[in-house]
């Protein structure tokens, strides 16, 4: 099997804990035994900021610290900026030539951020085009493999139809990526909703421990529980989710469902007893951020080498690509 993963991130801001979960410690257990090509992939982060990229370079540089105090190691795999990697921009041109309009204006996660960001012009070219240049950055390294969560599934498809059609016209270049499904576990925001930098509601892999307890002390829990004296439902509590992830200890987690039922515990107490854990977790990846932080020549370097490794990756397949079309060269 294809062992080489590619996965990228948009720099919108630091990362929340939503991301650490769902994606980041996956990719940290990818690195020992895959060939792992992880992206800031910027020029995906342009095509909905474009009205203001004033805080683009600052964002590359908070996901990048996130993506290393998570635990990311560069000796391990290649982390670099898409941008720095001019490949990306060229093979979303190639692809774009046989990509049917209809594809496009069909992608259901078109629609979706239409509808969910109805705050931004996004009627660009650009926008609509997103899922090429999304399956550029896959195509480009031959990526056997593409770490997504079941809910994700389906936005690789295209990128594999794009990878056929284009073998189907040119000869056979790129395999077709394959989902690597990977646990995603429920990570609620501070008012229950998908945690989300849009919703205001996230919690930071960078939040200070004071931060991200008064963040978790007003955090929303079983409507049923108006009173302490109510007793609860954790299925239905968004703290009991975190508790899922953060507390591994099964024995304090059976005690405190039962106290949650027969209202034996508060909603507070059990807030704290989950930053407990909340903080013994978080504590060392936030000393690994500020470390790097103030090593901002090493921050400059790893960027550097991760784009040398992926631009030598790319040019291989580029001069591939160039060579099925026909190209003069």
């Amino acid at each position: 099997m294809n062992q080489r993963v590619f996965s990228g991130m948009r720099p919108t801001g630091k990362l929340h804990l939503g991301h650490m979960a769902g994606a980041l410690i996956n990719w940290v257990k990818l690195q020992d035994d895959h060939e792992c090509y992880y992206s800031i992939v910027d020029w995906h982060a342009l095509m909905s900021d474009y009205a203001d990229s004033s805080r683009l370079r600052d964002n590359c540089r908070e996901i990048l610290l996130d993506w290393l105090a998570v635990g990311l190691d560069p000796e391990k795999c290649t982390i670099f900026v898409q941008s720095h990697v001019l490949q990306h921009a060229e093979l979303s041109l190639a692809l774009s030539m046989v990509t049917p309009l209809g594809w496009l204006e069909r992608c259901p996660t078109y629609k979706e951020q239409i509808l969910n960001l109805q705050n931004k012009d996004l009627s660009t070219y650009a926008f609509l085009g997103y899922p090429v240049l999304m399956a550029a950055d896959i195509l480009l390294y031959k990526a056997g493999q593409v770490p997504v969560g079941v809910d994700q599934s389906a936005h690789l498809e295209l990128s594999r139809e794009l990878a056929r059609r284009f073998n189907q016209f040119f000869g056979e270049v790129f395999p077709e990526p394959q989902a690597l499904l990977t646990p995603n576990p429920k990570m609620p925001g501070t008012d229950g909703r998908k945690m989300s930098k849009s919703y205001g509601n996230s919690l930071n892999i960078a939040d200070e421990p004071k931060e991200l307890w008064e963040k978790l002390r007003p955090m929303v829990t079983d409507p049923a529980r108006y009173r302490r004296s109510d007793p609860g439902d954790p299925d239905k509590c968004p703290v009991w989710d975190l508790h899922r992830f953060f507390n591994q200890d099964l024995e304090e987690r059976k005690e405190l469902e039962q106290g949650c039922r027969n209202a034996g515990i508060g909603c507070v107490d059990c807030k704290k007893k989950l930053f407990v854990h909340v903080e013994k977790m978080m504590v060392p990846i936030q000393e690994r951020r500020r470390a790097f932080a103030a090593r901002e020549e090493t921050l400059t370097d790893i960027l550097r080498h991760g784009a040398d490794r992926a631009r030598g990756t790319a040019a291989a397949t580029m001069e591939e690509v160039y060579r099925a079309i026909g190209f003069y060269r």
